[in-house]
Parts: C-alpha cells; sequence; structure tokens
C-alpha cells in the first residue's frame, strides 16, 4: 500500500500548497498555485485512500467522518511540516486534502502587509477582522499579528482556533490555544469561556455563524481586542454579512454594536507572481474611522468604499490601489491585476493605458474572481 510520508515528502520538496487524494485520480500537488499531479503513483483507489486516512486520522476524528461525512483535524509529520487535513465523502468515497502549514511565523513585511498596521496590535479594544476567500492567507496574516502581540505586549492571549495551524510559543504574552473539538466544545462557547480566564486578546479562528458573531462582538464590547475571520471579499461586503446574519429586528443594534466596537476590516487576495514562483496579497484595508462609524449605524455601508478611497492618511486603501502597486513592483501580471480588480477600466486609465470595449460602459466593474488556493507567498 502507498504510505502517505512518501506524498507528503514529495509535496514538500516540491514547495507545495495542498495536496489532493481523490479516488480514479493520482495524487495532485497545488505548487504555486498550479495542479502538478504525481502520475508516477498511479491512480488512486478507494483502498488506497481509505488507508491513507488511516495513517493519519486521530482516533477521535474517526466516529465524526463517519457520522457527518467530513471532518477537520491538524497534522504534524515529525520536525518537517504540520497540515490541516479535511477528510470528507465524495461520490460515496473517501478523499483528502492536506494544507501545509509553515512552521516559520512571518512578519508584517514577509507577508506584504504596512508594517503601519502594528498599531491595530496595539489597541487596547475593539473586533479587527481579516477577511478574504479560501486560501488567501487569513491565518498567516492573524498569525504575523498575534505573534508581534506575542513579542511586544505582556497579554494573556487566548485562542480558538479549529484546527490549531500555527503554534505560539510563549514571549512576553502568555498564549493559551484551544482546539475545537479537543479543548472547547464550540467557537461561541470558546469565546463565552475565554472571558472568565483574564483575556487581554482573543483569536476567534472563523465567526461562522450567528452566535459565534455575536459573542465575538460581545468581547470586544466588554473591554478586550478581539481577532476574527470571515469568507468575505470587501469591507462593505464584510459590514453587509455581519448585519444580515442577524434577525430584522436585531439588525439595528448589531449596526450600533458594530459602530462602536469594530477597528477594522483587512481583505486579502493571494496572487500567483509573474515567474511563477511564490504568491503575493494584495490589500484592501478599512480603518474604523468616526466618518465609517456613522456610516455603520445609519444604514449607509454603500458608502464605506469612498471613504476608503479617501482614507490615504488614515493608512486605508482600495484593492485595486493595492494591485497597482503589486503591478508596478514587477510582484504580478497585468492579466493577474485585471481578474480580479474592481474596476479594471480604472486601473488602465490610472496606468495611461487604453481601455478595451468590453470594458467600458460601466466603469469596468466586474465581479470578484476568487485566486487559486494555496499558501502565503515565499
Amino acid at each position: 500500500m502507498l504510505d502517505v510520508r512518501q506524498l507528503l515528502d514529495e509535496m514538500v520538496e516540491r514547495d507545495g500548497s495542498d495536496l489532493h487524494l481523490v479516488v480514479k485520480d493520482p495524487p495532485t500537488v497545488r505548487v504555486h498555485g498550479h495542479l502538478v499531479r504525481l502520475e508516477q503513483y498511479g491512480l488512486l483507489d478507494k483502498e488506497t485512500t481509505a488507508d491513507l486516512v488511516r495513517q493519519i486520522i486521530p482516533e477521535r476524528c474517526v466516529a465524526e467522518l463517519e457520522e457527518q461525512r467530513g471532518v477537520d483535524f491538524g497534522f504534524s509529520y515529525g520536525d518537517k511540516a504540520r497540515f490541516r487535513v479535511a477528510v470528507f465523502y465524495q461520490k460515496e468515497t473517501i478523499a483528502i486534502n492536506m494544507r501545509l502549514i509553515p512552521y516559520k511565523l512571518r512578519t508584517f513585511e514577509e507577508i506584504g502587509l504596512d508594517p503601519n498596521l502594528r498599531r491595530l496590535c496595539h489597541a487596547p479594544r475593539g473586533l479587527v477582522l481579516v477577511t478574504g476567500p479560501t486560501g488567501s492567507g487569513k491565518t498567516t496574516t492573524l498569525a504575523t499579528m498575534i505573534d508581534y502581540i506575542n513579542t511586544h505586549r505582556d497579554c494573556h492571549i487566548i485562542t480558538i482556533e479549529d484546527p490549531i495551524e500555527y503554534y505560539h510559543q510563549h514571549k512576553m504574552s502568555v498564549v493559551s490555544q484551544r482546539q475545537v473539538g479537543d479543548d472547547v466544545p464550540t467557537f461561541e462557547l470558546g469565546v463565552i469561556k475565554a472571558l472568565r480566564q483574564d483575556p487581554d486578546v482573543i483569536l476567534v479562528g472563523e465567526m461562522r455563524d450567528l452566535a459565534t458573531i455575536a459573542a465575538a462582538v460581545r468581547a470586544a464590547e466588554t473591554g478586550h481586542l478581539v481577532f476574527s475571520t470571515l469568507h468575505t471579499t470587501g469591507a462593505v461586503r464584510t459590514v453587509d454579512r455581519i448585519i444580515d446574519v442577524f434577525p430584522f429586528d436585531q439588525q439595528d443594534q448589531i449596526r450600533t454594536q458594530l459602530s462602536g466596537n469594530l477597528v477594522a476590516v483587512i481583505s486579502q487576495l493571494l496572487l500567483p507572481r509573474p515567474d511563477g514562483h511564490g504568491r503575493s496579497a494584495a490589500f484592501e484595508i478599512m480603518l474604523c474611522t468616526p466618518a465609517i462609524q456613522h456610516m455603520i449605524r445609519d444604514k449607509k455601508s454603500h458608502s464605506i468604499f469612498t471613504a476608503i478611497q479617501t482614507g490615504h492618511n488614515f493608512g486605508m486603501c482600495t484593492l485595486d490601489e493595492s494591485l497597482i502597486k503589486l503591478y508596478r513592483q514587477g510582484e504580478l501580471a497585468k492579466d493577474e491585476m485585471l481578474r480580479v480588480a474592481e474596476q479594471p477600466a480604472e486601473i488602465l486609465q490610472k496606468l495611461g493605458e487604453a481601455v478595451p470595449d468590453h470594458l467600458k460602459g460601466n466603469g469596468g466593474s466586474q465581479p470578484q474572481a476568487q485566486p487559486q488556493q494555496g499558501h502565503p507567498a515565499r
């Protein structure tokens, strides 16, 4: 039978970000955004994929896999690498995705985030959200911010994660990391219990539902600095998503709470570099000024984008401005920049280039495309 260690060695050697194991397809590695099939191992069959799962799945997850038809967990491969594993059924057979989690914590500069945003890590209270599609590097950005706090502040940091990905050693702070399923039943309960554990900073791995969102906002409201993620793109969509989760008769209340407690929304995409080696991160940065607080409270979230455009003095920037910067630095190809841009026609005009006919007429706006999955640029 195939040994999973062979595949993991191959993945690490190729500098891959994900390993996909699906019946009737060879093992496949995502390398710098592109899928590479490991043809030498042949097509996987039902028995082989089931055996590969048995080699890595913790005993506690076996029942959940059968009952829920899917389970997530962390897996450490000695001192070589750590993986976030998703095992699930498809076409009545088992499939596996293993995402590489780098051991090394990164700096603001290494992930491409403006070092001036370190001031968010010194906020005494409030809610900081990092948003973007799956595989956009949200977890790495949060890990960078938590590591900065751990290094520079004497805090008690509590994380609630599913699963724990980056391991934080105690530095100037004390870090307590709780894994959903092992250490606490749910994100919501993790946040509620954390409030009784003398926290200064709370990281909620993902705000998946109304209960978790409400608990996170409440924690920020009661004097804690809370970090979390949402699978949204852009600050406007993030604010609307949070409010829309709540029943209509509670939406005015959550608008008021959010306007008073939201500190920042960092939206990001992870995009392949022109040379095919590594990724570059593009960011939209919204910092919650009094004007933006007013927009959230008074149901004018549609005006937030304009506030971001004119908020350079506060450290804000739009996604398109970030894309132009990456393009001018040679870290992003023009086609990729236009593919994910909010206003591709405006970008071309700013660059002094002709706008194709298909981008004219409506300002050149197009739906936000989602980048391929992968880990942050190396």
